[in-house]
């Protein structure tokens, strides 16, 4: 069930610059605290999806010359809501409910942590603090980073869609590659994504097949309130949202 519907989601998200990969809410759940539970069965099938560096070109861009609104909450995460609704209408006959990376609970807590769903799917690493075992940090904090196989960092994880009424017990779970194989790599990835993330470097800790345009990367570059003048649009991001686009969340 989970091979065939997976299928058909890349059919559909793929020529738009689309990965997504199953999982189990059993998987997502044993390895976070009872807070952050996502409240369904263990074997219920999920998939992450995640925008490849294509994804600009092939859904945003499309996305933003067909916009007639003058006013978007933030022009990505608009995009990313629309493929996700076009999704739950490919797959009438399934219930769906999506989870985007943007989205809070009251209490400010994040409704899914997209970057260990994409760990527990076998999509990306999520490296953090835990898989450097000498750690020369001490008790600074410091924050994870996925990194992807093919792109480096050259991604973006977008959200999941959920299955409720699919029960997937005998779905095997695929491990992650760890290419960021060294303590060395580790925590120059580390410091790289912590320190100076602006610089792209952390993006390129190991060789990729493809990365950002140069449009895309000026987008991305650009502060999220000024992003709208280069798509002719007017911004009503809050600076609380301005803010959490500016680290890590392209």
């Amino acid at each position: 069930m989970a091979a065939a519907i997976q299928q058909q989601l890349s059919a559909f998200l793929g020529p738009l610059g689309f990965e997504c990969h199953p999982f189990k809410i059993g998987w997502y759940n044993a390895v976070l605290q009872p807070s952050f539970h996502l409240q369904y069965p263990d074997d219920t099938l999920v998939f992450v999806v995640l925008s490849t560096p294509q994804m600009f070109e092939k859904a945003f861009k499309p996305f933003i010359a067909d916009k007639q609104l003058s006013t978007v909450r933030d022009p990505i995460d608009e995009c990313a809501v629309l493929y996700f609704s076009l999704v739950k209408e490919n797959f009438s006959d399934q219930r769906i409910e999506a989870i985007h990376d943007f989205e809070m609970l009251p209490n400010r807590k994040p409704k899914v942590l997209v970057q260990t769903a994409a760990h527990v799917a076998g999509a990306t690493y999520y490296y953090q603090m835990k898989h450097v075992q000498q750690n020369p940090w001490g008790e600074k904090k410091m924050y994870g980073v996925c990194i992807h196989p093919r792109y480096g960092g050259w991604f973006a994880i977008r959200g999941i869609l959920i299955f409720p009424n699919v029960q997937v017990p005998s779905l095997e779970q695929k491990l992650p590659v760890d290419c960021v194989s060294t303590d060395e790599k580790k925590i120059q990835l580390l410091e790289s994504f912590n320190f100076h993330w602006r610089d792209w470097t952390y993006r390129d800790i190991i060789d990729v097949e493809e990365r950002y345009s140069e449009e895309q990367k000026q987008y991305f570059a650009t502060p999220p309130a000024e992003r709208f003048k280069l798509l002719g649009l007017k911004s009503n991001i809050s600076g609380e949202n301005q803010q959490s686009k500016t680290h890590g969340a392209f």
